[in-house]
């Protein structure tokens, strides 16, 4: 059996955001949500420069630069909506909620862009959906207790995460897969490094990041690759089925955090885990 490209791509973009996501918990605790934010969007934006330059011209299309423009300051507000709910909030709650961006992002490419899933593929984006819940929740005794105020954010990230995927995959095909990442990297940077100027000034921020480097460096470049990704993925393939491929990421991260962080994990988040991935696999199979 052939798999299709898109989907290896979705896979790829899946295993990045893991390995990212175990970069982006730490480096926001060593230097803070808004600067990790910023190192990723100014060393993904250096690092795409070579490959945007034969697309560059197309950003001077109004339609499209609008687009491009309303893309990179929804993918600031999701970022630091996201990460100030990790940082603030319990993440076997916050992690749950964040799952709302998938039946959002499906519903966003069924009502614009007319997209349709087969019975079969509905019931292994559900699986998926299942299996990252049971992922995220270390104790169900305790989850409905655990809806602090907090969650609102998470609430309002993956509302925005939602629209960021879609923008993404239109962005993809009206524009390229790598303007649809490049122009909103170099925008969310613009804003970030504006603000960090006025709060605490660039010194501390660029001292920050050569100190912590061995960290910062591969969650730029990681977190990037994924989008990257993910954005040539959608570029041909359904956003909703490329975006429930990749939603299992949170299981990638789990495994991490048991092999080098020697987490304590129960049974039903490796069964979750098990079986978020497997439906990723029949799914990607299924296209």
């Amino acid at each position: 059996m052939i798999i299709e490209l898109s989907v290896i791509f979705a896979f790829l973009a899946m295993i990045c955001w893991g390995f990212g996501d175990f970069f982006i918990q730490k480096c926001t605790r060593k230097i803070g949500n808004l600067e990790s934010l910023a190192y990723i969007g100014i060393v993904g934006t250096i690092v795409l420069i070579p490959f945007i330059i034969k697309d560059f011209n197309l950003i001077f299309s109004p339609s499209n630069l609008f687009l491009l423009l309303g893309l990179g300051i929804i993918t600031f507000i999701a970022a630091i909506l996201d990460f100030e709910a990790l940082k603030e909030g319990k993440l076997s709650v916050i992690d749950v909620l964040l799952e709302i961006e998938l039946p959002i992002t499906i519903v966003l490419g069924f009502i614009f862009l007319k997209e349709s899933l087969t019975s079969t593929q509905f019931l292994f984006i559900f699986l998926i959906l299942i299996g990252i819940i049971f992922v995220a929740t270390k104790s169900f005794s305790h989850l409905k207790s655990k809806l602090e105020k907090v969650a609102m954010f998470a609430i309002f990230a993956a509302i925005a995460m939602s629209f960021v995927n879609f923008l993404t995959g239109v962005g993809s095909r009206e524009v390229s897969p790598l303007m649809a990442v490049w122009v909103p990297w170099l925008i969310f940077s613009i804003i970030s490094i504006f603000i960090i100027a006025k709060r605490k000034g660039i010194k501390k921020f660029a001292n920050d990041g050569f100190k912590f480097k061995q960290i910062v460096i591969p969650m730029a470049i990681l977190d990037t690759a994924a989008w990257v990704f993910y954005s040539f993925a959608v570029f041909r393939e359904e956003i909703s089925i490329i975006t429930a491929i990749t939603e299992s990421y949170p299981a990638i991260a789990l495994f991490l955090g048991v092999w080098l962080n020697k987490e304590k994990i129960g049974w039903h988040q490796y069964l979750g885990a098990a079986i978020a991935v497997c439906s990723s696999v029949i799914l990607g199979l299924s296209v």
